[in-house]
């Protein structure tokens, strides 16, 4: 499979965010195939740059084709990837995959070995990936990162983003047809 490059970013958020489903995520060689994500763009009140610019969300102003990660609830680890020219934030949250490698340092770092559950997600991904503040800004073409291109054209639906309060009804979830690890059920809109 070949290497996604980080300028496929810079087309936006909305543009790619399909292209992405079936593409192999890893993190120093442990992840999967990606089966559900979220758009967010900076006119999007639920988004971490409606607002504008601020030290916590600096990333998802910087260059395309970079990590944007951050704490939700002062808990949990989020990834996202950086999708617009800077000054322009946009990002893609990742909110499921499909483990395929590394399981059992997943199993290990989860705690659980049941495969629905290791990456079903935001938070369950980057704790079975061992994903962190640290790795916010990182490029996607680079290791720790790999970004595998998909090796065939997937089934796609979208539906209303999940877990928020603003901006709900946006068709801006994208997931995979037919697959058993999404974070929540397919719901379409």
């Amino acid at each position: 499979m070949a290497q996604l490059r980080c300028d496929l970013f810079a087309a936006g958020a909305q543009r790619i965010a399909e292209e992405l489903i079936g593409t192999t995520l890893l993190v120093d060689g442990v992840g999967g195939v990606l089966v559900e994500l979220e758009i967010y763009d900076q006119s999007d009140p639920a988004s971490h740059s409606y607002r504008g610019l601020t030290v916590r969300n600096a990333s998802m102003f910087g260059p395309p084709g970079r990590a944007y990660v951050y704490r939700s609830y002062g808990i949990h680890w989020c990834l996202n990837f950086v999708c617009s020219e800077p000054g322009q934030a946009s990002a893609i949250l990742v909110r499921a995959l499909e483990p395929t490698r590394g399981i059992e340092q997943m199993i290990e770092r989860r705690g659980t070995n049941d495969p629905l559950k290791l990456c079903a997600g935001p938070g369950r991904i980057c704790q079975a990936m061992a994903i962190t503040g640290e790795h916010d800004g990182l490029p996607l073409d680079r290791p720790p990162f790999e970004l595998l291109a998909r090796e065939s054209e997937p089934e796609i639906f979208r539906s209303p983003r999940i877990g928020i309060t603003r901006a709900r009804e946006r068709p801006w979830r994208v997931c995979l047809t037919g697959s058993r690890y999404l974070s929540r059920g397919p719901r379409r809109g």
